[in-house]
């Protein structure tokens, strides 16, 4: 699979190539801060085929979390692109970047125990309260 996308103003452009390792929704409390209240949706795409086409994004990660992920996003426009966590072999790329964001299916949903009573989990999805084991 060759994934394509960016950043909302188009600073940022990036591949993605092979097999997705995850297709979730994620509920924890960080993702609901960046995505501004819903789950965040993201394929996790092995490392070693993903590359930025056209500039340098901006990242972030937080001092005060025991394992905090390197957020990485559009110094311009602000779009989330993609998160690094330690010792995880794929970056988990935001799916509302991608060109064409019809190629997710959603295969779980973690970290329920943050999920709030406006979000919905699709039915016949497994739901784990962390992350599962």
């Amino acid at each position: 699979m060759k994934l394509q996308g960016g950043c909302y103003c188009g600073a940022l452009r990036y591949e993605a190539e092979g097999e997705p390792m995850m297709q979730a929704q994620c509920h924890c409390r960080e993702c609901q801060h960046i995505s501004g209240g819903s789950p965040n949706v993201f394929m996790a795409m092995p490392i070693p085929g993903f590359h930025y086409t056209k500039g340098t994004p901006k990242s972030f990660t937080r001092a005060d979390l025991e394992r905090p992920v390197t957020r990485e996003f559009c110094a311009e426009c602000g779009s989330h692109i993609l998160a690094r966590s330690p010792g995880f072999p794929a970056v988990i790329l935001k799916v509302g970047s991608l060109d064409d964001p019809s190629v997710f299916t959603p295969g779980m949903a973690i970290f329920t125990v943050d999920k709030q009573a406006f979000h919905h989990v699709p039915d016949g999805i497994p739901s784990f309260e962390r992350l599962p084991g």
